[in-house]
Order: C-alpha cells, then structure tokens, then sequence
C-alpha cells in the first residue's frame, strides 16, 4: 500500500529533515535561503513559531507518513497563506531518498492541494521549482501546475546559478481535475 497522510511537522521529526539534508546545496535546493546547514533545532522550532492553527496561521507544516508502515517518509509546507486573496505557496518539498521515483511526491503535493483548496477554501496555489529538477517539474505539471515564469539565475549552487520556475493553479482547475489525483 502507497497511501500517504500529512500530519502537522513537529519536534519528533526535525532529525528527519537533517538527514535527508546531506549538503548545504540540496538544504538550498528544498528550502531556499530559509535554513542553513547542518540544520539546527533552534531553527527548526523558529520556523514553527505560529504555525499549524488552521483558521490563523500563515503557514502550515506537514510530514508526510506512510500510512502502511506509520513512517515518516517526507517533508513540505503551506506558506504564505493569505485568506483575504485566497492564495498560499507549497514550499519546503522534501522526500526521504528510498521513497523517491515511486510517486510520492506526487502524493503529498496532492494531498497538500486537497488541503488548501479544500480544507482552507484557497483560490490559488503557487509554487517554485529550480531548472535542473526535472522530475519535479514533471510531476508538478502532471498534477496541473502551469508555468508562470521563471526567475533567471535565481539561485547560485556551488559554481553555477539556477532558474527559478513558478507554477500555479487555480480552485476551478482543481475541481475539474482533482478526481484524477485524490
């Protein structure tokens, strides 16, 4: 079985996060310039301060877990929530190495779309994605996301600059093709 849930991230999870982050390169590639490396708890429980009270906060944090085996299996956020435009951004995507490549982020981003447009009623959803991560980018695109744009050398790793592409979808996509994700 390859169901996933989101429960809320929390301090039981942070070491997760530092293992998965094996390189200040790929801590960048999945969180930006929010946390640095080696991640450290204080950061960890800074970047949950006000977050996860569904009717106020502006930003949500989730581990995705792996409903067959209880195990946390991945890492993203809601941030940006504002309730008067009705629009948030999918940030801080992260999976655990062994469960990539099998479908599971597309999972978590769909379970993370049923949320903010179901759950907390949004009109859009945006996210970001640098150049080189193709894969991401296919599976965003699969589940519906469209380009918007591209931040050209947004972002410098190691000895080159990256792209930053935006991808978004609206509420009136979701509802015509959320029964192909949920």
């Amino acid at each position: 079985m390859n169901a996933i849930r989101l429960q809320y991230f929390d301090v039981a999870d942070f070491e997760c996060l530092r293992r998965w982050s094996v390189s200040p390169d790929f801590l960048k590639q999945w969180a930006g310039p929010s946390l640095h490396f080696p991640i450290q708890d204080d950061e960890l429980r800074k970047y949950l301060t006000g977050a996860n009270h569904p009717a106020e906060s502006e930003l949500m944090v989730y581990s995705a877990v792996h409903m067959a085996t209880d195990t946390v299996i991945g890492h993203l956020s809601l941030a940006g929530i504002d309730r008067d435009n009705g629009s948030a951004r999918i940030t801080r995507v992260i999976l655990d190495p062994e469960y990539r490549g099998k479908g599971y982020v597309r999972r978590m981003i769909g379970e993370a779309m049923r949320i903010g447009f179901e759950s907390l009623d949004l009109h859009r959803l945006a996210l970001g994605v640098f150049d080189f991560n193709t894969s991401a980018i296919r599976a965003y695109e699969a589940l519906g996301f469209r380009r918007e744009g591209e931040h050209l050398e947004a972002a410098r790793f190691s000895d080159r600059y990256a792209n930053l592409i935006e991808m978004a979808m609206l509420d009136r996509e979701w509802n015509e093709m959320k029964h192909n994700i949920i």
